[in-house]
């Protein structure tokens, strides 16, 4: 069954932003908001109807603007509120509208609710947090409230405060503590200072961070044992999808619809279906659509994400993990994501496809095909369009990262194993393999200009270093070169808005999921039209067979007819697939 409740939004092409290795505008080494104002006409071009735009909020920085001090102001090196509204206009001016992140599960522990917080006990704002008692031993010593392990790095959710001697609970870094929301007066002023602030601003949308961790576990029990060697468990089935949370994005709707905004929710550790039809579905009156983790979660470690090698996944896994996400609309009136990048994931050629010299062009048409061929609104990262790939790890060592996530794992596995050297190799490789690190790296504008045309060359050395490979992908030898990443994407997404109801509403039908080597699905309008898209994942020359009537649901006698529309390589080749070649067929009967 097809969707039909058609909307601006589903067919809409979301451009994400992070505005610090974007653009800068000033020399100071770090990209702003002036630099994004100086690119929208790029980003236009594009075919982009939506630009969002990542934390831009007043911020330490410990987490990228993920830790908030203030929401009703912007972080200084990016601009200011001025500059906000500026973008926002100009982003109007050209047809685009502006989503911005919205972090309430937590805030810094800077912002002066926090500061509030942790002065005493008896303050007003003291349960605006999650603060409990140690729990003691025989001996006598000291230990957290429960045994719930931190996202970031291997230690406790809890932190000690020594001035109030209680723990306060924050399930990523230390300096970012959890909210309250069983607090209505909490709750009152998350959403008049980081929601209605900017709706009466002009915002259009959110991207909701962490959409299904504000409801809390009464009592906070003990997370399950899944490392019997460590004192502290990941707990993300407790503090995930908990028994008050729709309750509060059903307050946060109804502001949101007074100003007709839209939500995307970030949805991790939610594989079950029918819990995630209980945040999209259109008469559940939630959110607009999520992101299913699904797709990013191939290949990663069971205990820690990077606990893992490159490549730990089957083509099975990944063709299974997008019909996931994909059968989340059939029969349903919920609305799904297309994504394989953002500012939380390595580089999607690297990840699933090949960054060899020879392989990477290829390798970002074949998965700009795939992207664009998927039912529901896509979502494109910032040099995702011109094929960039993560930093090679001899040229771009550890010394360059930036990221929390990956510096405390790095240093975890270096005290757990007293500096073991083999240890540590693994554990780069991992990082090389799927740091958030490689997505943050600055824009390579122009690969003949310092700092690639990041940053200016009297300016300041910017914030991360240069991508090694800048000089060979980069925005300035794409722009006009017809057989570049960047125009196929342009091609595919016209492609996309020129069938709408067959790409973005279609049902998908996955074919020959046991195939190791090739993806083949059908989409269906169910209007009388239909297409085949077949992907080679592999770095050889790869024959093929045209599906069978009855693997189409097809009950015709006569056969079927393929007729090419699209090859990332340009040509039919017949039943020969280059390597990493993606096609689309029209199927006649």
């Amino acid at each position: 069954m097809v969707v039909t409740h058609k909307k601006w939004w589903k067919s809409s092409i979301v451009y994400q932003i992070y505005p610090a290795s974007f653009k800068d505008s000033n020399g100071d080494g770090i990209g702003d908001i002036p630099g994004i104002i100086s690119k929208l006409d790029y980003i236009a071009d594009l075919g982009v109807n939506i630009i969002w735009v990542c934390p831009m909020y007043d911020s330490p920085q410990v987490d990228m603007g993920y830790d908030i001090s203030n929401y009703e102001d912007v972080y200084p090196p990016y601009g200011t509120l001025a500059d906000m509204e500026l973008l926002t206009r100009e982003s109007h001016a050209r047809g685009m509208r502006v989503m911005l992140d919205l972090v309430i599960n937590h805030t810094s522990d800077r912002h002066p609710w926090f500061v509030d917080s942790r002065s005493s006990r008896a303050n007003p704002k003291r349960d605006w947090y999650i603060w409990r008692k140690a729990r003691y031993g025989p001996d006598g010593q000291r230990y957290p409230p429960n045994n719930w392990r931190a996202n970031f790095g291997g230690g406790s959710a809890w932190e000690w405060d020594p001035v109030t001697e209680e723990y306060y609970l924050h399930l990523f870094a230390k300096e970012q503590p959890d909210l309250n929301w069983e607090n209505p007066v909490t709750r009152r002023a998350i959403y008049a200072s980081s929601m209605e602030f900017w709706l009466e601003r002009g915002v259009d949308a959110f991207r909701v961070d962490t959409v299904n961790m504000y409801s809390k576990p009464p009592g906070l029990p003990d997370a399950p044992i899944s490392n019997q060697e460590a004192d502290v468990q990941a707990a993300f089935t407790l503090y995930c999808n908990g028994p008050r949370i729709h309750e509060y994005i059903g307050e946060m709707n109804a502001i949101l619809r007074k100003h007709n905004a839209i939500t995307v929710g970030e949805l991790p550790h939610t594989p079950e279906m029918e819990r995630v039809l209980k945040y999209v579905s259109a008469e559940a009156g939630q959110l607009d659509m999520v992101f299913q983790f699904d797709v990013a979660d191939v290949g990663l470690g069971k205990i820690h994400k990077f606990d893992t090698v490159p490549r730990a996944w089957t083509l099975s896994d990944l063709k299974m993990a997008v019909a996931r996400t994909q059968d989340l609309i059939r029969g349903t009136d919920a609305w799904t994501t297309v994504f394989l990048e953002n500012h939380d994931q390595a580089r999607s050629i690297s990840r699933f496809a090949s960054d060899l010299p020879e392989h990477r062009v290829a390798s970002g048409k074949m998965l700009a095909l795939l992207e664009t061929t998927l039912s529901g609104t896509l979502f494109l990262y910032q040099g995702q369009e011109i094929g960039a790939v993560n930093a090679p790890g001899k040229s771009y060592p550890i010394t360059e990262y930036r990221d929390i996530e990956s510096l405390l794992y790095y240093k975890m596995v270096d005290e757990r194993t007293g500096g073991c050297a083999e240890t540590l190799d693994r554990a780069f490789s991992a990082l090389q393999h799927l740091a958030r690190d490689h997505a943050r790296i600055p824009i390579a504008w122009d690969g003949a200009a310092p700092n690639a045309g990041f940053s200016a060359a009297d300016g300041a050395r910017p914030w991360m270093a240069t991508h090694p490979l800048a000089s060979e992908i980069n925005v300035a030898d794409q722009i006009n070169n017809e057989r570049s990443v960047l125009c196929f994407w342009r091609k595919m997404l016209r492609f996309r808005r020129e069938h709408v109801d067959l790409l973005v509403y279609g049902d998908f039908r996955l074919l020959r999921v046991e195939d190791p080597d090739l993806f083949m699905f059908a989409k269906d309008n169910h209007q009388g039209d239909m297409v085949v898209v077949v992907l080679n994942f592999t770095k050889s020359t790869k024959g093929w067979d045209q599906p069978r009537p009855e693997e189409l649901g097809l009950g015709v006698a006569g056969g079927i007819q393929l007729t090419m529309l699209v090859s990332s390589e340009g040509a039919d080749g017949g039943n020969l697939l280059a390597p990493f070649e993606a096609r689309i067929y029209r199927v006649d009967t």
